[in-house]
């Protein structure tokens, strides 16, 4: 759990749809520090899935999340080189180039978490449309967020008229869930019926559960930044200097 925040409150769901969906082939579009994209291969690695996952992202950041420097790309291939590269890889490019790596009708789970007007969203959604395998799950971030410049809610509520198999979370700033397919070929689940009793459940044991993590995420760098916590750091900081000094 690191900076920034808003997907934490979504991580144990992510793990769960991954167990329970068992994707051959997950791919996310706009990976950051790798909240959401590390609960997703943390899930495989547990369940021992034969899922290869692919996180996409220039790792430069846009005009929503701001840009950034190389220490968040060296941050998040060393944590998946130290635990996840058996099966996952990061593909350091945009998510229109990144199209020609995959078949059409090969991706079963897709994340949608770039840039967040709604022109990108959409044209994120169409051009990976035709990878997706007939009954895949598709994750769209951020439909809770009516800022200026931010569309990914009316996007999801045009994609939720037309499929029939969908579910949306409130917190964390939204998390919208759709699925593809149409009458005859989707594979039942229920939990994806809006409206129903097992979807209304399942929204309310992952609001809970997300929101045990924010709090434990909020107490731990609340310890981090505590005056004890500040001087210990700083003293092992001078000793380290000392050494240096003495070595040179």
């Amino acid at each position: 759990m690191v900076e920034p925040t808003p997907w934490i409150g979504h991580m144990p769901f992510g793990w769960w749809v991954v167990q329970e969906v068992r994707p051959k082939t997950l791919v996310e579009l706009g990976t950051h520090t790798g909240n959401s994209y590390f609960s997703f291969c943390q899930a495989v690695a547990e369940h021992q899935l034969p899922t290869k996952c692919y996180a996409i992202d220039t790792w430069e950041g846009d005009t929503h999340s701001g840009t950034y420097g190389e220490d968040i790309y060296r941050s998040v291939s060393h944590y998946n080189q130290d635990h996840y590269s058996s099966f996952s890889s990061l593909m350091r490019m945009t998510f229109d180039s990144a199209l020609q790596s995959f078949q059409e009708g090969g991706v079963d789970l897709l994340h949608i978490d770039g840039l967040h007007t709604y022109e990108a969203v959409r044209h994120d959604f169409e051009s990976w449309q035709p990878k997706l395998s007939p009954n895949a799950i598709v994750f769209f971030h951020d439909t809770n967020v009516y800022s200026e410049g931010f569309g990914v809610w009316k996007y999801f509520q045009e994609l939720s008229a037309k499929y029939k198999n969908h579910l949306e979370f409130r917190h964390s700033c939204g998390l919208g869930v759709i699925q593809m397919g149409s009458e005859g070929i989707q594979k039942e689940k229920k939990w994806l019926h809006a409206g129903s009793s097992e979807q209304l459940m399942l929204i309310d044991l992952f609001e809970r559960k997300g929101g045990e993590l924010e709090k434990i995420h909020r107490k731990n760098e609340k310890t981090k930044r505590s005056p004890f916590r500040r001087a210990i750091k700083a003293m092992v900081d001078r000793i380290r200097l000392n050494r240096l000094g003495r070595t040179q």
